[in-house]
C-alpha cells in the first residue's frame, strides 16, 4: 500500500511491451466510483470478492503485468493463485521509509483511516509477514521508480535466459 505498485508496474509493462492492469483501477471502473467509495457503499466484504474473481481471472491470462491491491494478497486463495500462475515481485519498502507517506495516501486507502499511527504500524508489520512469499523482493528504499522498475526488468530477461 503506497509503495508505487502501480507507477512502477506501468513503467515495467512499457519496458517489456505489456499490457498493465491495475486491479483497484479496474474495480473502480467497474463501480464507477473510488475504493474508499467502495468500500463505503458496499463494503469490505464485497469489495474483497470482486477483487479476488478479477485476480483470479487476469492472473490466468499470460504477458501481462498485474498490480494487486496490499489487502488483496493476505487472501490465501489469492496468494496462490498468483505464486502459482505468476511471478509476485514484492516491492519492499522500509517502515521508517513508508511512514513519510501515510499523509499523501491515508485519505484513498480505507483501512488505514479511523487509525492511530500504533494502528498503522501494526498493521504494516502484519503485512509484512504475509508479503514474505514471493519469488523475487525489490527493496525500494531510496530508490528512484524507475531505478525499480528496470531492475524488475533486468531480473525477468535473466530469468527468461535461464530457461531458454
Amino acid at each position: 500500500m503506497g509503495v508505487g505498485k502501480t507507477t512502477i508496474g506501468k513503467l515495467v509493462a512499457k519496458k517489456l511491451y505489456r499490457d498493465f492492469v491495475d486491479i483497484d483501477e479496474e474495480i473502480e471502473k467497474e463501480y464507477q466510483m473510488p475504493v474508499s467509495q467502495i468500500f463505503s457503499s458496499i463494503g469490505e466484504k464485497a469489495f474483497r470478492e470482486r477483487e479476488k474473481s478479477m485476480i483470479i481471472d487476469y492472473c490466468q491470462q499470460k504477458l501481462q503485468i498485474i498490480s494487486v491491491g496490499g489487502g488483496a494478497f493476505l487472501q490465501e486463495e489469492i496468494r496462490n493463485v498468483c505464486l502459482t500462475s505468476c511471478i509476485v515481485f514484492f516491492l519492499d519498502l522500509s517502515w521508517e521509509s513508508w511512514k513519510e507517506r501515510i499523509s499523501l495516501i491515508i485519505d484513498s486507502r480505507p483501512v488505514l483511516q479511523d487509525r492511530s499511527l500504533e494502528e498503522i504500524e501494526e498493521l504494516f508489520y502484519k503485512r509484512q509477514e504475509i508479503y514474505s512469499v514471493h519469488h523475487s523482493k525489490v527493496s525500494t528504499d531510496n530508490q528512484e521508480m524507475e531505478e525499480v522498475a528496470d531492475y524488475i526488468v533486468d531480473s525477468l530477461k535473466l530469468a527468461w535466459e535461464l530457461y531458454d
